[in-house]
């Protein structure tokens, strides 16, 4: 029992933490498996776990439907963002060219810029391509790199000495081999990082979704249904709650399984200049 005390003595504020995180989510899981009356009251636990909720869920709203548009979404944006991101961060971390550190000042402050500022002008080039109404705005951008996952990707391979790739070309690779074979094996943990963290944003993304398929309720995906569901069922806690855990339970099982290689690729990642 002494052990035991010193040991949350030692991490009192990582308990805290963890009970602050994860408090939320006890409190959503409990209230989904109530029933209409109960969520209405003060009460924490359920009378009788009612996991009739969770199927309810998918009769009163296109749960799947939501679904299959946000895995069009966040599937093909993390792809792209890795493929278009990781050439980008190469050039960046091992080529000398002229403006090379304007160019990667540009990167930066594409991220520090709010994408509310230029929704207007980029909402009216996709109305003239005739694609509003759809997620193909929110997908084909990523075709051309992401800034964050440019910077994030550039301050890994920045980690990686140089002799690699040099006994590389010795050895008659070209850049791209050297890329290919070299260098990705190498930053993997950088590319699970982004990828999840890519996956996350679309995942979880509901401003994109509501200025370009807003009016267009079968393009919606999880994000913009849940908030539907909610103005929907504002009073029946216990099927909004059964909503929301649905739609988190994907995400959450996809980082208990490679939090191992997101943590690694964050803590890995240099602030080398």
């Amino acid at each position: 029992m002494k052990r035991r005390l010193v040991w949350l003595a030692d991490h009192s504020l990582a308990v805290a933490l963890a009970i602050a995180f994860i408090g939320p989510l006890v409190f959503i899981a409990l209230t989904a498996l109530m029933s209409d009356r109960q969520a209405l009251t003060s009460s924490l636990w359920p009378d009788h776990f009612q996991w009739s909720n969770l199927v309810e869920v998918f009769s009163r709203a296109p749960v799947l439907t939501w679904l299959g548009n946000t895995l069009l979404y966040a599937v093909p944006a993390t792809v792209f963002t890795v493929v278009s991101s990781v050439p980008a961060a190469y050039a960046l971390a091992r080529y000398r060219f002229r403006f090379r550190r304007a160019a990667f000042l540009l990167v930066v402050a594409m991220m520090l810029l709010p994408p509310q500022v230029l929704v207007v002008p980029v909402y009216l080039i996709w109305a003239r391509l005739h694609l509003t109404g759809t997620l193909w705005p929110l997908v084909v951008p990523l075709l051309f790199g992401d800034a964050f996952a440019i910077f994030l990707l550039r301050q890994f391979l920045l980690t990686i000495p140089e002799e690699y790739a040099q006994a590389a070309r010795i050895d008659g690779c070209g850049e791209f081999r050297v890329l290919v074979r070299v260098i990705l094996p190498m930053i993997r943990p950088a590319i699970a990082a982004v990828a999840l963290f890519q996956f996350f944003y679309a995942w979880n993304d509901y401003y994109g979704p509501l200025v370009y398929t807003g009016e267009a309720a079968e393009h919606w995906t999880l994000s913009l249904g849940l908030a539907s569901f909610k103005s929907v069922h504002s009073v029946q806690w216990n099927l909004t709650m059964a909503a929301t855990l649905l739609v988190m339970a994907p995400l959450i099982a996809v980082f208990f399984f490679a939090q191992k290689a997101f943590i690694e690729g964050v803590t890995l990642t240099g602030v080398k200049g």
